[in-house]
């Protein structure tokens, strides 16, 4: 199974789970009046959402290169990561006014152990799902996978927080419900921030990492016949890089020496992963 194979299952499963997760939150949520599971039932809302542009984004991505778009269609990945980061954003903000509003007008929830029971189903679905996508991601060293698994992850303490509110709100603890609601809003909030600028990152064409960058100057100070490195510079193209490589060369080296030396450097740096194309440019020391 490839990268893109991976990723379009992941998003399914993604998606009928949330579909399945939400309806169970909201409507026990909603005939109970508990906040907390209500914000939660928004929060698989969101995440199906998002599953269904993970799979929209990755099967635009999957798509190999034209005429139009020569090194392909990577950058869709990201496109549709902002788009998600401003729905979660959404309901992040919805959230938090429905649950200031929980808070100040006394509202007290119906402690049902449906409650309880939909808590706990989810954190166990969502435990099985994180651990799967997680591996997966390991597997095809796929960052769009490894992105949904801390997703799973992070939805396991959200409604874990859920639970931990609805035990102690029947305690006689008529905010908590509400306090907890704030605090997944808040959770969702960083989330979207956090995948705005993962985004934004690669669609403004921010360099490459410092790891990626030693590891071309390794691989390009292994040659024979390079006297030194001039510049080295990156243009992410999806979850790969162009690398645009200039070095210098002994002046009287032939042409035919020196365009061997830029042959063996692309062959190398195409080998590294999340290296897509390589730019060869030769100057006489």
């Amino acid at each position: 199974m490839d990268r893109f194979q991976s990723t379009k299952k992941v998003a399914i499963l993604g998606v009928t789970a949330n579909i399945l997760l939400m309806g169970l939150k909201l409507s026990i949520g909603f005939l109970s009046r508990s906040q907390s599971m209500v914000a939660d039932g928004f929060n698989s809302a969101g995440d199906v959402f998002a599953s269904v542009m993970t799979y929209i984004g990755n099967k635009i991505a999957s798509q190999p290169k034209d005429e139009d778009h020569p090194y392909g269609h990577g950058k869709a990945e990201y496109i549709f990561s902002m788009i998600i980061s401003f729905s979660l954003l959404l309901v992040s903000s919805e959230i938090l006014k429905s649950s200031i509003h929980a808070i100040f007008s006394r509202k007290v929830f119906l402690f049902s152990w449906w409650l309880v029971s939909i808590a706990v189903f989810t954190i166990l679905v969502k435990l099985a799902l994180y651990l799967y996508t997680r591996m997966a991601g390991h597997r095809e060293d796929n960052l769009l996978v490894l992105a949904n698994s801390e997703d799973h992850r992070n939805d396991i303490f959200v409604t874990a927080s859920t639970l931990f509110g609805i035990v102690l709100g029947n305690q006689g603890l008529y905010w908590l419900d509400g306090v907890v609601g704030i605090g997944i809003s808040v959770w969702i909030a960083f989330t979207g921030i956090k995948i705005f600028f993962s985004s934004y990152r690669v669609l403004m064409d921010t360099n490459m990492d410092e790891i990626l960058e030693n590891d071309i100057i390794k691989e390009i100070r292994s040659i024979n016949g390079v006297d030194h490195i001039d510049k080295i510079t990156a243009k992410p193209i999806g979850f790969k890089y162009i690398i645009i490589v200039k070095v210098s060369v002994l002046g009287d080296m032939t042409v035919n020496e020196s365009h061997g030396i830029a042959a063996e450097i692309k062959a190398k740096l195409k080998s590294l992963k999340n290296v897509g194309d390589v730019v060869v440019h030769i100057n006489p020391a």
